[in-house]
């Protein structure tokens, strides 16, 4: 498995990867009309904008298997404005549900907090849907629930959690200061 920062030629595998891990991991969790109008070529477009764009401060990191297939992603940048109390932020990281639990999300996490950390932001806060069974694995890395807010989705409200590392190099298995 390698992870490695993405490039706008990334687009179309990142857009798989997003679309597919909506449809497995969101399922009963958010409704699925909205689920239903998730595109490949919509994502594509989109994540094309994203890496295509020289002043956007966030990145992204793939994570490739040898032969590759983009089997996940994550992106990360500074917090948004919003947010006084933690300076880095991951926004989302989703990887396809074949390569869950294969250590493939710790990777692409640590790829985050070591960006971050290289761009001297060194607390980060992640949103996550609270019936996200994710959570768990947050909570494993050191996580800790710090906010809930509610999130209009397809015509719904759902709850989200906020978690905060105060200093990402706590984090286990991490990287160090």
């Amino acid at each position: 498995m390698i992870i490695r920062e993405a490039t706008p030629y990334d687009a179309p595998g990142i857009a798989r990867v997003h679309v597919d891990s909506w449809r497995t991991t969101y399922a009963g969790l958010v409704p699925q009309d909205y689920i239903d109008s998730l595109t490949y070529e919509r994502r594509e477009e989109y994540w094309q904008h994203a890496l295509d764009n020289p002043n956007n401060r966030s990145f992204v990191y793939v994570a490739q298997e040898g032969h590759g297939e983009i089997v996940g992603f994550t992106c990360g940048g500074p917090a948004r404005p919003d947010e006084p109390a933690y300076k880095g932020e991951l926004y989302a990281i989703y990887i396809l549900k074949d390569q869950q639990g294969k250590g493939t999300g710790r990777n692409l996490f640590n790829a985050v907090v070591e960006k971050l950390a290289e761009m001297d932001l060194h607390s980060m806060l992640l949103w996550v849907l609270a019936d996200n069974p994710a959570c768990r694995f947050y909570e494993t890395m050191g996580g800790r629930k710090v906010y809930e807010r509610q999130e209009e989705m397809g015509g719904e409200t759902l709850l989200e959690f906020g978690y905060g590392w105060d200093d990402t190099s706590t984090i286990p298995g991490g990287i160090r200061k």
